[in-house]
């Protein structure tokens, strides 16, 4: 029996047009009976999914981590299984989910009907996958556009830093992790990870998992933006936990206030402002991964 499928896609994705003629053939072929819905921005996402939630057996979405990020909450409230076409700049939860940048397999891997579930984060009310933060990745995601990303791909990530470096100030904060005393810090980044990678394959902490019913904290407490140099290297291998001016802390539950309103971007969106309460949700998505990965290893 063929399983039908609500096909999501972001046609403005760096890889979105030229590639979605290929999956969609290819998802027929592999005996998915798909419901197509073309979208022209993210937010139209949740409205679709909820109205066809009843018409399909699990949601297929192409696109990058913002795409996503705009369904998550969906997804929750409908329980249904979901498929990624990583059509973006950084795919992100893709990376973590060892669910390739190659369509072919990825179409291979939703057709295999491998679920894996997976932890969410939530902030304010808001689910994430990736990562939340405040700070300097919050000037990065201003300064990122969709003509950098689309022409540069995830170097667009390394010019946006490079840019905003100099320009970064320390701020204030309070963190408390699982309802303990608070803990002042000065810093120029808060990142809280639910999953492993964020910001273009830079890792939250070199063994963190996107089901170990766990948030990932660290706080980069340096006074000077030159400080920031030697870490870089160490942030693609989650490495940069163990050096001096790096706090890090673990929870299910996190509360982080500033002096004044700071953004806070999930997945690469700004979508809230603290004080900022987050939390864990295990178990919270079931999602179709390689038959195979390093997890069961």
């Amino acid at each position: 029996m063929k399983q039908r499928a609500l096909l999501l896609v972001n046609r403005h994705a760096r890889h979105g047009q030229q590639r979605i003629a290929a999956a969609i053939e290819q998802l027929q072929q592999l005996n998915l009976d798909l419901l197509e819905k073309p979208i022209e921005h993210p937010r139209q996402l949740p409205e679709l999914i909820r109205y066809h939630r009843h018409q399909v057996d699990l949601v297929i979405i192409g696109g990058g981590d913002g795409t996503l990020n705009a369904a998550v909450d969906a997804l929750v409230e409908t329980r249904l299984p979901l498929g990624i076409l990583p059509l973006g700049t950084a795919n992100d939860l893709a990376r973590t989910l060892e669910i390739p940048n190659s369509l072919p397999e990825a179409c291979e891997i939703i057709a295999n009907k491998k679920v894996r579930w997976i932890d969410l984060g939530w902030v304010n009310g808001k689910h994430f996958f990736n990562v939340a933060s405040l700070g300097l990745s919050v000037q990065i995601t201003e300064k990122l556009t969709k003509e950098a990303k689309r022409r540069w791909g995830v170097l667009a990530y390394a010019m946006a830093a490079i840019r905003v470096l100099w320009q970064t100030r320390p701020f204030s904060a309070e963190i408390q992790i699982n309802n303990q005393d608070s803990i002042r810090a000065k810093t120029v980044q808060i990142a809280v990870g639910n999953g492993k990678y964020y910001g273009g394959g830079m890792a939250v902490t070199h063994d963190a998992a996107i089901d170990d019913r766990r948030l990932d904290l660290y706080s980069l407490e340096l006074r000077h933006w030159w400080q920031m140099i030697p870490l870089l290297p160490t942030m693609r291998q989650g490495r940069h936990t163990t050096l001096p001016g790096v706090r890090t802390l673990h929870g299910q539950k996190i509360r982080i206030s500033t002096r004044k309103p700071r953004p806070i971007n999930t997945d690469g969106e700004i979508t809230t402002y603290t004080p900022a309460e987050f939390r864990v949700i295990p178990q919270a998505l079931a999602v179709l991964v390689p038959t195979r990965s390093s997890e069961e290893n």
